[in-house]
């Protein structure tokens, strides 16, 4: 350790390290790391350099502001050394001195100091008054001005206005022609300007700290009551008799269990005080409809209500005309079934959608193929016997296999095919041709190997193909309808199958009686037979409810669940009806995915009809559009549009709770285990936009207490708007 006033030389790699005692000390004559040799660039700014060469340097007024900061690498350390009273000053980079050490004296080191706080201390103020500045230009999106002598009313904040969001408009001009000869000429053109708008809109404005206002709008949002949202508050001071006032979407609530009070509210709400006595008044719209859903023990309790034309469509399917002929015979004594039939092999086909293609076929499908009764073309010579399907019902398979071979050319069905115009027979009717068409897994349908129909897991659009190739036994016989894969192995070439659907369907065509229309959906999965409970209504026209009996002989003291054969049992599938719904799953119901199985294909058209001794009856009561007319037709019928199907059941749920609602509003949900209000986020959660709850306390579950949810449902399909009018009064005796 040298002591003060003694010089130390140490050789580093940027040349020479110096200490200096002091500022008045005048250093030796030594290499400082500055040149002497003139700026040849003549820059009016010169650059500093990297490294700083000496303390005239660091300390010099005349540094240039412009130069940029030292690289984050490069750390400035100060050391105080007590026994000189001095500062050392190094440059580093990591644990190496890149620069000239130097010492300070204590004097020279506070005016560093200073300096360096009075330019930060600049600098700041500096940035927050070009800040400020900015502030106080006029913007149209974010406007803020005194109230002035109005500040003794709204207080303090002046008037503030903010506005966020997008919007986007299109607009254009469309012209349509027509080459009609039947119009005339003026109407054969028509031009109109077409608009398109995209608005995502916040305003948030106040006025003073008293009054608040809010809108949002979204053009974009999913549901119609999400796109508008408005709401005025105004906020009163402690002291004052008005504590607030709401306008727009507000909601209520009370503390007594028997009226709760709503979330979903449009309207005008007020809070006021009088001591110790409080009022809150309410005048709104109420935009959803209230209900309750139920389960014990994780099995959920649902009622349901299902109109008869709500019939599950492009989902079940017969395989044939002969399937659907005698299906009400071989189902009249279920659980035992009369058909003698047994599918033993079936493939499955649809318009591939999907895009893959690991066992994609070239299909051409006939809506004629296994049929020789219900043919949509007399071209098809049928056979007299046997009535049930094959590829020998018609002429129709030999011929296409003999006369059009060029059918199997995928690319040359239509040609090849042409000729059959001439008797009538159409592409897109009578036949359809599918390229590479989606063989389904035994996975996505179930098939009903004794009554002949299949039921697919997903329901099919409307321009979806659905065709078929099956193998059965029939009293000791093999029969086929259509070609397997396996029967043509060159995959090129099409296969040659039954249609069940086309891309375009009617009434009119022959296969429109095959999508089964006696299938109903609960809306529910692993339906439990204990506690289900279904009947039939029909709304009466003299008393205005619903009632499980027609006004009509012989049947009118007879529920219509027997008239209609879905109660024929008991609880030991005795036959003896008993007033229950006959669960048969498989048959009467498809437990798994909740579907409700009527034993007869017309419930409430020919089979009705059929239990009727007048005509005049049947005309009234019977429904028969519902089967010879699309469902959306049918529903037009409301003189006929009276059978409701009713009922409740329990599904499996576990912990988990469906609602059976989407985009529940937020704090409507309350839950009640045994009378008992729970917790949210401490017994249970909710999904608000999958409408789920799910129980986290498993003791309620594992104790078999009854659990009650209510909530309110904005669904777009069940909104009901009714007037909420609501006065909550409360008196507190005491802060406890």
């Amino acid at each position: 350790m040298l002591v003060a006033g003694i010089v130390l030389y140490s050789v580093c790699n940027i040349g020479f390290a110096q200490y200096k005692k002091s500022e008045v000390s005048a250093p030796p004559t030594i290499f400082t790391g500055k040149s002497n040799v003139p700026d040849s660039t003549g820059m009016h700014y010169p650059v500093k350099a990297t490294i700083t060469p000496g303390y005239d340097e660091l300390t010099s007024p005349d540094r240039q502001a412009i130069d940029l900061k030292d690289p984050s690498n490069i750390k400035t350390e100060v050391e105080y050394d007590y026994t000189t009273d001095t500062y050392v000053v190094r440059t580093k980079v990591g644990d190496r001195e890149v620069a000239t050490p130097f010492i300070l004296s204590s004097e020279a080191y506070n005016n560093m100091e200073v300096r360096n706080s009075m330019m930060d201390y600049y600098r700041k103020r500096n940035s927050e008054l070009f800040e400020q500045k900015d502030k106080t230009k006029f913007n149209v999106f974010d406007m803020k001005f005194g109230l002035g002598p109005l500040e003794k009313v709204f207080g303090p904040g002046g008037v503030q206005l903010k506005t966020q969001g997008s919007v986007q408009v299109k607009m254009g001009v469309k012209s349509n022609k027509t080459d009609n000869p039947a119009l005339p000429a003026s109407a054969r053109r028509k031009t109109y300007f077409d608009f398109d708008q995209k608005i995502q809109a916040t305003i948030d404005a106040s006025v003073g700290d008293k009054l608040k206002f809010n809108m949002t709008y979204n053009t974009d949002a999913t549901f119609d009551f999400d796109s508008k949202n408005l709401k005025l508050k105004y906020d009163g001071k402690e002291d004052e008799i008005i504590k607030s006032i709401e306008a727009g979407n507000v909601s209520m609530t009370t503390g007594s269990s028997l009226i709760k009070g709503s979330t979903a509210l449009f309207g005008l709400k007020t809070k006021m005080q009088f001591g110790k006595f409080s009022i809150t008044a309410l005048v709104s719209q109420q935009n959803s409809e209230s209900q309750t859903v139920s389960t014990k023990g994780g099995a959920q309790t649902t009622k349901f209500s299902i109109n008869a034309d709500d019939y599950d469509k492009n989902r079940y399917f017969f395989l044939g005309h002969y399937f659907r002929d005698t299906y009400d015979y071989n189902a009249s004594k279920l659980p035992y079934v009369l058909s003698g039939v047994n599918i033993t092999r079936i493939e499955v086909w649809v318009t591939n959608q999907r895009g893959t293609y690991n066992e994609a076929r070239h299909l051409v499908g006939f809506m004629d193929m296994g049929e020789n009764k219900h043919l949509q073309n007399n071209h098809w010579v049928p056979v007299v016997s046997p009535d049930n399907p094959s590829n020998n019902s018609n002429n129709l398979v030999q011929e296409i296999k003999t006369e059009y071979p060029d059918a199997r050319q995928i690319s040359q069905v239509s040609t090849a095919l042409e000729p059959l115009s001439a008797y009538g027979i159409e592409g897109g009717r009578d036949y359809e041709k599918i390229e590479s068409a989606r063989l389904l897994s035994s996975t996505e349908y179930k098939l009903n190997p004794t009554l002949g129909y299949i039921a697919l897991n997903s329901a099919l659009n409307a321009d979806e193909v659905l065709a078929v190739a099956y193998e059965y036994t029939y009293q000791g016989q093999v029969y086929q309808v259509g070609e397997f894969s396996s029967d043509v192995t060159d995959s090129s070439q099409a296969l040659f199958v039954k249609m069940l659907k086309g891309s375009t369907v009617s009434p009119k065509f022959a296969n429109w009686d095959l999508m089964m229309k006696n299938v109903y959906s609960l809306g529910a999965y692993q339906v439990q037979k204990t506690k289900f409970k279904l009947n039939v209504k029909y709304k009466s026209d003299s008393t205005g409810v619903a009632v499980q009996y027609l006004p009509a002989d012989p049947i009118r003291n007879k529920p219509l669940i027997q008239v209609l054969n879905v109660d024929r049992l008991d609880s030991n599938n005795e036959s003896n009806p008993d007033g229950f719904y006959d669960f048969i799953d498989g048959y009467t119901i498809n437990a798994a995915q909740g579907k409700v199985i009527f034993p007869v294909v017309e419930p409430f058209g020919d089979w009705l009809a059929s239990q009727l001794l007048n005509a005049d009856d049947a005309k009234r009561f019977c429904y028969h559009e519902l089967y010879d007319s699309t469902q959306t037709v049918a529903k037009q019928f409301q003189d006929k549009n009276k059978f409701i199907l009713t009922g409740e059941y329990q599904a499996s749920s576990g912990s988990t709770i469906r609602l059976n609602a989407m985009n529940v509003p937020r704090g409507s949900v309350v839950v009640t285990a045994g009378g008992v209000t729970l917790t949210e986020n401490s017994d249970y959660t909710v999904d608000y936009n999958m409408g789920t709850v799910t129980i986290t306390n498993q003791s309620i579950i594992d104790s078999g207490t009854n659990i009650s949810v209510s909530l309110e449902n904005q669904s777009m399909f069940s909104t009901q708007r009714k007037t909420l009018l609501g006065l909550d009064m409360n008196y507190q005796f005491n802060k406890d």
